[in-house]
């Protein structure tokens, strides 16, 4: 079979890594053209930590960044995984064999087959780089999905035997924990001529965060969303936010659609959380600001925040403690 570096190498495309760039400190940062966002063919690096979920206690909350929106989480016993992309490339299939679209700069942190007994698949819209389904279709058709209003359609030829759609302001409760869907600031078409909310048409595609609960504990979790204050409301209940995961990266020239670092932390105080972990970054080349760049401009922005930066690196690990840290 073709690959798709192959393919590209055929072609004469051999643009410059960012992941090689991002190795090589900040002084050999640049911004990445549009080419390089599809057409980059190097070696995928592998993560830099690899998480341990075996090791991992039901008694609290720990999760792990697996890559892009990918996150493990066992919640008190209950164990999530959001966005679960795992694809080498997202994009478009072409001819059954290739896909067009970026190509991944580090591997996931663990694979589908390391994954513990998963209880929810929990999506946020129906975009490649969150919804993929070579991806979903190695996973139990009997593990309950929630996902986005007007999205299920996307499953149709998969065997999932529970899906849910939320709609915002909606909660649904399972395996164990309260799951409420809220409206974020971005676009939820997969294909340009998709329907949309994004474009005033209510019948569209969604886009969702959520807020899940469990033991009077809670996580946020963000999708993708570009700066807004829809968060606001949930601040205001009075409820602790132990772990935001928000997304911090794609904004340049994106920043319509997408959150750059100093508004996912603005955000993140909305919601009164106290920790936050940061993804959408440093997993595909979706924008042109340098790879490290996100990274740095949160631990800049956190500075000036009450808020922690939970996790720095695909493959590590948080873990929640009474005093918040």
């Amino acid at each position: 079979m073709t690959t798709r570096r192959k393919f590209l190498s055929q072609l004469g495309i051999t643009a410059t890594s960012p992941a090689i760039l991002f190795s090589q400190g900040k002084e050999k940062q640049k911004e990445h053209s549009r080419w390089e966002m599809i057409f980059n063919s190097d070696d995928t690096k592998p993560a830099l930590c690899k998480p341990t979920p075996k090791l991992w206690s039901d008694s609290t909350i720990t999760a792990a960044w697996i890559g892009h929106a990918t996150v493990l989480i066992n919640f008190f016993g209950t164990t999530i995984i959001t966005d679960p992309v795992f694809a080498e490339c997202v994009g478009i299939n072409l001819f059954g064999f290739l896909k067009i679209g970026p190509k991944r700069l580090v591997a996931p942190a663990l694979t589908i087959d390391e994954l513990p007994k998963i209880d929810l698949i929990l999506l946020s819209h129906a975009h490649f780089d969150h919804l993929d389904i070579s991806s979903l279709k190695k996973f139990d058709e009997n593990i309950p999905v929630v996902m986005a209003k007007n999205t299920a359609d996307v499953l149709q030829n998969l065997d999932f035997k529970k899906v849910k759609e939320l709609d915002w302001g909606e909660k649904f409760f399972v395996a164990g924990l309260e799951i409420e869907a809220h409206r974020v600031k971005h676009f939820g078409w997969r294909y340009p001529w998709e329907t949309d909310r994004s474009r005033g048409n209510m019948e569209g595609r969604s886009f969702s965060a959520y807020l899940i609960s469990k033991n009077g504990k809670h996580i946020f979790f963000g999708g993708d969303t570009a700066y807004q204050e829809y968060f606001k409301p949930i601040g205001e209940r009075n409820i602790e936010i132990e772990l935001a995961i928000m997304p911090i990266g794609a904004y340049n020239p994106w920043i319509s659609v997408h959150a750059n670092p100093e508004q996912a932390v603005q955000m993140a105080q909305h919601l009164n959380a106290k920790n936050i972990l940061p993804i959408h970054w440093h997993t595909y080349t979706l924008s042109s600001e340098p790879i490290a760049e996100p990274l740095e401009r949160l631990k800049d922005a956190s500075l000036q925040s009450n808020i922690s930066i939970a996790l720095e690196t695909i493959g590590q690990e948080w873990k929640w403690k009474e005093n918040g840290a």
